[in-house]
């Protein structure tokens, strides 16, 4: 029997390099509070992601929880359902209402066309959500939120090393979080980031990660403990230097999903934006036909012991925490692609005469059900 093929394997550096990247922590016994790693860390991300200021975190969750609440907003706030639980948890874990607009069936980001019809006196900021290395239209929300004065903050938890016009992509909104999860393009086992441009916002993000500590006797803010510890920043740096190296083969095998799947009826693919560099983070694929094959496909590959994910079904606006609150209705485009969406195996390791077989799985039933 051949081995299971998840959605995603993380990347990791060779085992004597993370050592020896760790070795340090054992000669000095400090392991978390900001340490030399998380120095070094910070200042190589930053480089790489060429943005001004960056602020580590524990996880990518706690990076946009901490990012809304630095802003200290009140009413409501703006994004899209079709998404991760995290990105409407963390509006909602702030006190704040979120209000969901549709999709665009482009590339699966938010319909800027219908965030206007959305704002009240109640709106306070937007959250859009970069997809799959996909990035969001950010030069009309960023028209439209100078236009009403709300903040914007992006989740970017797919769009590590994105550019647009070869601007990184933490450069845009008011800041912008990044996931650095085990399942992630770039990982630091867990751990997250936010990027901006704002002095006074470097020093809240602080307190909000460290308890609201603002001096040895001294407790200013009610924070949390969002700190990112030293074997989470020594994996980082070791993952840096190989990035670009991982991303160039998710490309191989992005392409050769985009071979195998491209032009055919009843399969939609997602198709490369101008002037973005992807990061190549997913591969999903929509089944538009009158048939919706989702399930029996997603079922037939489980059988071939490769595991695809439904990437993202439910809507967050259907979760049952949110019951009777939302109505995932008025977002029929977001429905309609949650419930035909899959994602397909993708990480840099990937046999390409892997994807073939996957691809020849999902051709097949095509074929036989359509």
């Amino acid at each position: 029997m051949k081995d299971q093929i998840n959605v995603t394997r993380s990347s990791m550096p060779e085992f004597e390099e993370y050592m020896a990247e760790i070795k340090e922590l054992w000669d000095t016994h400090w392991l978390t509070n900001m340490g030399v790693k998380h120095k070094k860390f910070a200042k190589c991300l930053r480089n790489y992601l060429n943005v001004e200021m960056v602020t580590l975190l524990a996880n990518g969750h706690l990076a946009l929880e901490c990012a809304i609440a630095a802003f200290d907003l009140q009413g409501e706030v703006i994004t899209t359902p079709f998404t991760f639980a995290s990105t409407t948890h963390a509006i909602v874990r702030n006190g704040l209402d979120p209000v969901f607009c549709d999709i665009n069936e482009d590339d699966y980001t938010i319909d800027v066309e219908k965030i206007e019809s959305l704002i009240t006196e109640k709106t306070c900021a937007i959250v859009p959500v970069h997809l799959y290395g996909n990035v969001c239209d950010v030069e009309t929300i960023e028209k439209i939120a100078k236009k009403y004065k709300l903040r914007v903050i992006y989740d970017a938890a797919h769009a590590f090393g994105v550019t647009v016009n070869n601007i990184g992509i933490g450069n845009f909104g008011d800041a912008s979080t990044f996931s650095f999860h085990a399942t992630k393009v770039f990982n630091t086992i867990e751990g997250g980031a936010v990027t901006y441009n704002n002095e006074q916002l470097k020093k809240t993000l602080y307190f909000l990660k460290n308890f609201g500590i603002t001096g040895p006797e001294s407790v200013e803010f009610v924070g949390g403990n969002a700190k990112m510890n030293e074997f989470q920043a020594a994996m980082g740096i070791c993952n840096l230097r190989h990035i670009d190296a991982e991303i160039a083969r998710r490309q191989i095998v992005f392409n050769r999903y985009c071979e195998n799947l491209d032009g055919i009826n009843g399969i939609k693919t997602l198709q490369p934006q101008p002037a973005v560099k992807s990061n190549y983070a997913y591969f999903p694929i929509v089944f538009c036909g009158k048939v919706n094959l989702r399930n029996v496909v997603f079922d037939e590959l489980e059988r071939n012991q490769i595991i695809p994910r439904k990437y993202f079904y439910p809507l967050t606006s259907d979760y049952k925490c949110y019951a009777n609150r939302f109505d995932s209705n008025e977002t029929p485009v977001a429905k309609n692609i949650a419930e035909r969406v899959i994602t397909l195996p993708l990480y840099p390791d990937l046999m390409l005469d892997e994807v073939d077989r996957i691809c020849k799985i999902i051709l097949n039933c095509s074929r036989n059900l359509c």
